[in-house]
């Protein structure tokens, strides 16, 4: 899955290798923290990021960011999804000002782009989470921890500046889920974000290798934070054993969470209108990327029809394949409340760690602006689906 590399972005590689500040590399279970700010200030898209990013981590770091499950179809469609739909501007609008502000679960955030969870940000920079919410917060961003970090949620939340959520398995050991969730409460976080297309890993050809080749880190939320594991069968077959995660097991969180609760990984417009009558606060439009279950489609081709199930009585947002500012502008177009965005940040993390991450979000920001203005609509509430060319 390797991304195509331009001239330009070839220029850049060879630069910033020159320089000695991107050789692949593993020092003491971390990615060495050589940085090269004038090479983060040189990239102009989260593409040209992208391939710095894959320069400097190496074959099994890189795979284990780019990854997918199965053949990959879904990583695929994610972005080519974005690519078909056609943007239907207007001219000759006031656009002298333009106004990203939204309100969210109570919050009033500058722009609709947040931090989706990603685990393990330890492998990707000495700092990990620490340097990602510090990076989330020189850009202004909200961001949402993996309850798979490298780092107690307590420190993270410690680092933070804005605001942050916990994503979080609902596991059998409800004892341990209760535990996780009041620390989460206690130190600040703003929602809980429930991963609900996970009741055990996907087939991913790459993560036996991959993961035997990396650093291993303690999980210090917990060796319960993570999904149940797909496993190959060996010489005698073992039937897998997925999680029991039920809408019961969504009640039960609700009867005692004092924050917001969201779910993340909707794409069924059915399963949309139950999370409703469930009484959750927010829905998360996800695939996971694409590393779960293999040929689901894009979420961008999904999040239309949850939103008209929805009908307006909760926000939904989506993640998936987001790259561009043009991609933000349709995905709000199309019905979403705000955007998460999760392989581009980490890019940035690994090849600037904190800088990095608030070159990822300014970039996109920047763009989403850019975006808004060439279609004339000033303002989030001026988008809606006039916004693009019907087929």
């Amino acid at each position: 899955m390797s991304p195509r590399i331009t001239r330009r972005e070839t220029l850049l590689l060879s630069a910033s290798l020159a320089a000695g500040g991107m050789i692949p590399q593993i020092s003491g279970g971390n990615l060495a923290a050589t940085e090269s700010p004038e090479t983060l200030r040189s990239a102009t898209s989260l593409h040209e990021i992208e391939s710095l990013a894959q320069v400097k981590a190496g074959a099994s770091l890189y795979e284990l960011i780019s990854g997918g499950g199965g053949d990959e179809n879904t990583v695929k469609w994610n972005r080519e999804a974005y690519g078909r739909i056609r943007l239907k501007p207007r001219v000759l609008v006031d656009v002298s000002a333009i106004d990203t502000r939204i309100k969210l679960l109570g919050m009033e955030l500058p722009f609709p782009i947040l931090l989706a969870p990603t685990g393990g940000h330890r492998l990707f920079h000495p700092q990990g989470e620490l340097a990602t919410v510090r990076g989330a917060g020189a850009a202004s961003a909200a961001a949402v921890i993996s309850s798979a970090s490298t780092f107690p949620i307590e420190d993270i939340a410690k680092a933070a500046t804005n605001p942050i959520w916990l994503q979080l398995f609902l596991k059998p050991d409800r004892a341990f889920t209760k535990d996780l969730v009041q620390r989460a409460e206690a130190v600040g976080c703003k929602a809980l974000c429930v991963t609900v297309d996970d009741p055990i890993t996907a087939v991913r050809d790459w993560g036996q290798r991959d993961l035997a080749a990396l650093p291993r880190y303690e999980r210090p939320n917990g060796s319960g934070a993570s999904s149940a594991k797909f496993e190959l069968p060996g010489d005698r077959y073992t039937a897998i054993a997925p999680d029991k995660v039920t809408w019961e097991s969504v009640e039960w969180l609700r009867s005692f969470a004092r924050v917001p609760v969201l779910l993340k990984g909707i794409l069924n417009p059915d399963d949309a209108d139950h999370a409703v009558r469930a009484g959750v606060s927010g829905l998360i439009v996800s695939n996971h990327g694409g590393r779960q279950l293999d040929t689901v489609p894009a979420t961008i081709d999904a999040l239309p029809l949850v939103v008209d199930r929805v009908a307006g009585r909760l926000p939904v947002l989506v993640d998936g394949g987001i790259r561009r500012g043009t991609d933000v502008l349709k995905a709000l177009a199309l019905g979403a409340s705000a955007v998460l965005i999760g392989r581009p940040y980490i890019y940035g993390l690994t090849i600037g760690g904190s800088d990095g991450v608030t070159r990822v979000v300014n970039l996109l920001r920047a763009e989403f602006e850019d975006a808004m203005a060439l279609a004339g609509r000033p303002s989030i509430q001026s988008i809606d689906r006039s916004v693009l060319w019907s087929s």
